[in-house]
């Protein structure tokens, strides 16, 4: 069975988000998520502007920023996106009821629905964290936003695998327009009854094996030919002693050369 192009895919996914993350990847040439956790604004920024052209999204944990502010930090990488052509997927991992998630999704500090592109959530406490969050979309911005999965991580012992991931598969099911995909290490299926789930993996590095916290690093090659769309990238584009312009063409020409090879055009 023949592996669809990102192309085409976009002209017929149901999700204005991933549509336009597909086009784009399409146009830029890369399939690579750049995850940035620094903690002030400028690092941020300065890595998503060097960055920018070598990417397709930026992945943010917010939260661990001391600075954020909406007008400080939120404005200027929304800027940056514009620039560049990226997409923002602000890693949140809610893991709550609906009503609670539906909250931390819209209000507080970081109001992230409002500029976040992509979020993800667990699948502990059932379908209703679909639910909640895709009402906090629908009643806080007029902007079309999308939900990832968490079906497995990348982390030693990690305890998402077997019953849960198919668990949280079965709870993607339960709404084709908003749940656009998967965090994941390989392909969960669904192609056979209509669903275009994205595939995004974390734990990818070309040099890297692991780290002392429990993190494992699979290849670019490994991760794409088992189904993964957009591979994540962290310190491997900007760790001690990286140049994140040098990196970021790297990885992005790696991503490629994979996706190319995989859809039978390399």
């Amino acid at each position: 069975m023949s592996v669809p192009s990102y192309e085409s895919r976009a002209e017929t996914h149901p999700n204005a988000v991933a549509s336009k993350l597909l086009r784009l990847m399409a146009e830029k040439k890369t399939n690579l998520c750049a995850s940035l956790d620094v903690h002030s604004t400028k690092e941020l920024l300065e890595l998503a502007d060097k960055l920018g052209p070598y990417i397709c999204l930026v992945k943010t944990h917010v939260d661990i920023l001391d600075d954020f502010t909406i007008e400080g930090t939120v404005k200027p990488l929304k800027a940056l996106a514009e620039k560049h052509k990226f997409l923002i997927f602000e890693d949140r991992k809610f893991a709550d009821i609906g009503n609670t998630v539906k909250l931390q999704y819209s209000s507080g500090v970081y109001k992230i629905v409002e500029w976040a592109d992509i979020t993800n959530a667990h699948g502990v406490t059932g379908a209703g964290i679909v639910a909640g969050l895709k009402q906090a979309a629908e009643e806080s911005t007029k902007e079309p936003r999308a939900l990832l999965m968490l079906a497995e991580l990348s982390s030693k012992g990690s305890l998402a695998h077997g019953a849960y991931t198919e668990g949280t598969v079965g709870i993607a099911r339960t709404d084709k327009e908003f749940v656009i995909g998967f965090i994941s290490q390989k392909d969960m299926g669904g192609r056979d009854e209509g669903f275009d789930w994205l595939i995004m993996t974390p734990g990818v590095g070309l040099d890297d094996k692991g780290d002392a916290l429990g993190q494992q690093y699979r290849s670019v090659n490994d991760v794409v030919s088992t189904g993964s769309d957009i591979i994540i990238v962290g310190r491997g584009l900007f760790g001690k002693g990286r140049d994140p312009t040098v990196e970021g063409e790297r990885y992005r020409k790696a991503g490629w050369e994979a996706y190319l090879k995989r859809i039978g055009k390399n």
